[in-house]
């Protein structure tokens, strides 16, 4: 029995809050959990290798380096009692096997997009409509890339109407902030709406 004086909602259990980075490779998924997490970020990136090369598609990104090979890891705290964790998915097909792992018990997704290389975009895409977990197009503003208005990305992308598209500079803390406001906002709305599936 509680004692005197015990309040039991005065420590209530912190909220933890996953949310995906996915996105084509190169789009800026690991810059993104690195400029926002509160921590050292997690990332499992290795240079690379001349086998590689000859794998991965480096058009339009040919700077890139290194590569993500499982995942990036990254964690906000909003609050005390609320914890946003971040994981970034790995770009290049030979290694969508961890996506299920990843995904399961997300809260959304944000698909980052290159417009240089768009339809790199695709495969999240089509995974996160396939799952039907919320998610929202964030285009990262590469320096020298042509800038595309929302509509036109949504077009190219054949996304649903209601699916935000958000324009973001991965680097900046306060417009990675913003695009996962976007998402969280969006997926609770999207919670919230009852399934048509299981009307009447």
């Amino acid at each position: 029995m509680p004692s005197a004086g015990y309040d039991q909602d005065s420590n209530p259990s912190p909220i933890s809050i996953k949310i995906l980075i996915a996105g084509g490779f190169g789009a800026g998924k690991t810059t993104m959990v690195s400029s926002i997490s509160e921590i050292r970020p997690l990332r499992t990136e290795e240079t690379l290798s001349e086998p590689s090369v000859l794998v991965d598609d480096l058009g339009g990104v040919e700077q890139k380096s290194t590569t993500t090979v499982a995942m990036d890891f990254g964690r906000i705290t909003v609050r005390d009692d609320l914890v946003v964790y971040l994981f970034g998915t790995p770009g290049q097909h030979r290694f969508w096997f961890m996506w299920d792992e990843l995904a399961m018990g997300a809260l959304g997704a944000v698909v980052m997009a290159d417009t240089r290389r768009l339809a790199d975009s695709f495969p999240s895409v089509d995974y996160f409509e396939r799952t039907a977990m919320p998610f929202i197009v964030a285009v990262n503003c590469f320096d020298g890339a042509k800038r595309f208005r929302p509509d036109a990305v949504r077009a190219a992308l054949d996304l649903n109407q209601g699916v935000p598209i958000v324009l973001c500079d991965a680097r900046q803390r306060t417009s990675c902030r913003d695009v996962l406001v976007t998402l969280v906002e969006y997926a609770i709305r999207q919670l919230s709406e009852p399934d048509p599936a299981c009307a009447g």
